[in-house]
């Protein structure tokens, strides 16, 4: 059974991994979007993060078979995958991409809650099942780098074969029936209202606006990285991008002796200052003997995801009441992964347009640009937050069922 799971996990995410890194590169380079396009492309995932917790609660959870589901989301996500890889408008491909977004962004939730379902202690199985997602987003990587197409639609192509492979491969998976079949569905069970009100305790709203905020910038990284190393010459980009993929498992095994040593506020801060640094090393690395700056940049990965959002999630785990805690872990991944990603999608779009003279990108700027709104963001929450609970010294767990970092590479 475990070894199933960890197959289902490790086609979920080499699917995300084969497309959504080097899209952006196909954008740039070859159709000649523009960086408002690009960006907006990039942020369909976003929407679909949004809106996914109203399409999970109502047919997951109550009308069918999460295998089922499972099954028409990933044969019609390749067929929305191969026709956008057709497209050569904005309008269309937008359009395409975004009715993708819609389909696989659920998925998600869908395998996690099926692993969930099938092992005895999620707290100690999970991490080793949710390992293998990992392993596929690098396996991906390196092959789209080392085939050469990061230009070209062939990622897109290769997602939608991984589709139907997954599609096929959700036939194998154990029953999962939906659980609240006989309850009326109601809006609160979809979207996390009940937590709002959390928000009242200055900690957590200071919490909760810094983790919409970093992730403006952040979107900086996912849409224009790829696009980037292959217009300053690296070779093999999406393969070398998976090394922050790499660093992230690694920083997750040293989550907790951190934890021990600097406790909450001063993990999400240096998991912030991550970021600043990472675009500085973006600024002013390049090809050759500046080739180290790119290098520590993408491997600042780690600290960059674990020590935030993992961290995150343990302090949410720690501060909401055991009723709300899903809920509240819902509020933050929509303020995340969904609105705050949005945002910065549209707002690094803008920026790189604003940098771009005759077609040739200031990197510089547009990296010191998203470094300044990571350091904006890192004194406010320095400044503000307090850590009403010290967890230094006392050992602490590391959440299992941690959400994937969108297109960590």
């Amino acid at each position: 059974m475990k070894w199933r799971l960890r197959l289902m996990m490790l086609f979920e995410y080499a699917i995300w991994g084969a497309w959504y890194v080097t899209v952006g590169t196909w954008l740039g380079k070859t159709l000649h979007f523009s960086g408002q396009e690009i960006g907006a492309i990039a942020g369909t995932t976003a929407i679909g993060a949004m809106i996914s917790p109203l399409f999970v609660g109502l047919l997951a959870d109550r009308l069918f078979d999460t295998r089922r589901v499972l099954v028409a989301l990933h044969a019609l996500g390749a067929v929305l995958l191969l026709i956008a890889a057709q497209q050569r408008s904005f309008p269309v491909l937008y359009a395409a991409l975004l009715a993708y977004s819609l389909c696989y962004m659920p998925t998600l939730a869908l395998t996690t809650s099926l692993a969930m379902r099938h092992i005895k202690d999620p707290q100690e199985e999970f991490g080793a099942i949710r390992v293998f997602g990992t392993i596929g987003w690098i396996v991906v990587g390196l092959v789209v780098g080392a085939w050469g197409v990061e230009a070209t639609a062939s990622p897109l192509h290769l997602a939608a074969a991984l589709s139907v492979v997954m599609a096929g491969y959700c036939f194998t998976l154990p029953p999962t029936p939906p659980l609240a079949r006989n309850q009326r569905f109601e809006l609160r069970h979809a979207l996390p209202l009940e937590s709002l009100h959390l928000l009242r305790d200055r900690s957590m709203a200071v919490f909760a606006l810094a983790s919409f905020l970093i992730c403006i910038p952040l979107q900086f990284y996912y849409a224009f990285t790829n696009l980037f190393l292959n217009e300053i010459g690296v070779v093999n980009a999406a393969g070398k991008m998976t090394g922050g993929q790499m660093s992230e498992i690694l920083c997750m095994l040293l989550i907790p002796w951190f934890f021990r040593r600097l406790g909450v506020k001063y993990m999400l801060a240096v998991g912030m200052l991550a970021w600043v640094l990472r675009y500085a090393m973006f600024a002013f690395g390049g090809t050759g003997e500046l080739m180290w700056m790119l290098w520590l940049g993408i491997i600042l990965h780690g600290i960059c995801f674990d020590f935030f959002f993992v961290v995150g999630q343990i302090y949410i785990d720690r501060e909401a009441p055991s009723a709300l805690r899903a809920a509240t872990q819902g509020l933050i991944t929509f303020l995340t992964y969904g609105l705050g990603m949005f945002v910065g999608s549209w707002m690094s779009g803008l920026i790189v347009d604003t940098y771009a003279a005759t077609g040739i990108h200031d990197w510089r700027a547009i990296w010191l640009i998203a470094g300044a709104c990571a350091a904006l963001v890192l004194v406010l929450f320095v400044l503000m937050f307090k850590d009403r609970k010290s967890t230094v010294g006392s050992a602490v767990p590391v959440p299992t069922d941690a959400p994937p970092s969108p297109a960590s590479t």
